[in-house]
């Protein structure tokens, strides 16, 4: 297992099917990093991404399969690896958004940060990284 490990949010794999930038990053970085997806996020970004790329005219049967074809550079967790996080996860969402615990969930049951545009997970106990800023982290030894 490569040394540096991030939860990837929803928003993250759906950014990866709408643009370049998050997928160079994933592509470029999978031998490397680990990237861990809990289920239920992967099946969340699956349901959004076909309406998401219907608005901006493009074929969602494509932007599904390409998707589909990302599970090959990440790895879907189930609730068994963060199960025993959810109340503390949920503790620390308080009034946020509590459909994203096993995100947060998975980032305290691994030890490593959560790469995400959710402004939800900061403050909340575990580095949060944003698109913007995750190249930083990747290059860190």
């Amino acid at each position: 297992m490569p040394g540096k490990a991030l939860v990837i949010d929803a928003n993250i794999l759906v950014r990866a099917v709408l643009g370049r930038r998050v997928r160079e990053i994933i592509e470029t970085s999978a031998g490397q990093v680990s990237f861990f997806v809990p289920e239920v996020a992967y099946t969340e970004a699956e349901e959004h991404v076909p309406t998401l790329v219907v608005r901006r005219g493009g074929d969602p049967e494509k932007a599904v399969r390409f998707l589909r074809s990302l599970r090959a550079l990440v790895e879907l967790i189930g609730r068994e690896v963060y199960g025993d996080y959810e109340r503390t996860a949920r503790e620390r969402l308080g009034d946020r958004d509590l459909e994203d615990w096993p995100i947060l969930a998975s980032a305290l049951a691994i030890g490593c940060p959560v790469w995400t545009e959710d402004t939800d997970f900061f403050g909340r106990g575990v580095p949060t990284w944003t698109t913007s800023r995750v190249a930083v982290f990747l290059r860190e030894p």
